[in-house]
């Protein structure tokens, strides 16, 4: 569905950016956890006359439980919302961009990330916050993203609900 059938109502809820953190990675994910939120590590790339990369990502953070994925989304798909009992996930965009939401049910907090090739960075998404993402432009976006628990088909750690079922989420392009 192409972003330009999405009907945009104003904006019902209070978005808020994720809190940027600058420490190591076992410790954003315990702040994560303990605060209820989602924390942005920003990401500087290293480049030279070759290209440019990503490096470091997730030292001492990833352990035997969990897995590393990738997943494209096209332009126009909204992937959203689902959460987690158990599992935090840690989301990098490496190719095109994303507009990322996330939304705490308790009490309705609600955030939004974009980040890609122009705001690299690390998202962290502990339980049990709804998420979701959305390509932004005309280009697929590459999610490179782990999980600290391995994916069981049997029985997954995933709750879903519409993607448009937290009234007044900005998913389309925002004016203004």
């Amino acid at each position: 569905m192409p972003l330009q059938s999405i009907a945009m109502k104003e904006s019902t809820v209070d978005i808020r950016s994720p809190q940027k953190f600058t420490g190591g990675w076992l410790e954003a994910h315990q702040q994560a956890k303990d605060n209820l939120e989602p924390v942005f590590i920003p990401l500087t790339p290293y480049a030279d006359d070759r290209g440019w990369s990503l490096m470091n990502l997730l030292a001492g953070a990833m352990d035997h439980n969990g897995q590393i994925n990738f997943s494209v989304q096209y332009p126009g798909a909204i992937k959203a919302w689902h959460r987690h009992d158990l599992q935090t996930d840690f989301w990098t965009c490496i190719q095109g961009n994303l507009k990322v939401g996330i939304h705490r049910e308790s009490d309705g907090a609600t955030w939004l990330q974009v980040m890609g090739e122009k705001t690299p960075g690390m998202l962290l998404i502990p339980p049990p916050l709804w998420h979701g993402a959305t390509p932004v432009g005309n280009e697929s976006a590459g999610l490179l993203y782990y999980m600290t628990h391995l994916f069981n088909a049997e029985k997954p750690d995933e709750h879903r609900r519409d993607w448009d079922s937290i009234e007044g989420f900005p998913w389309g392009i925002r004016h203004g």
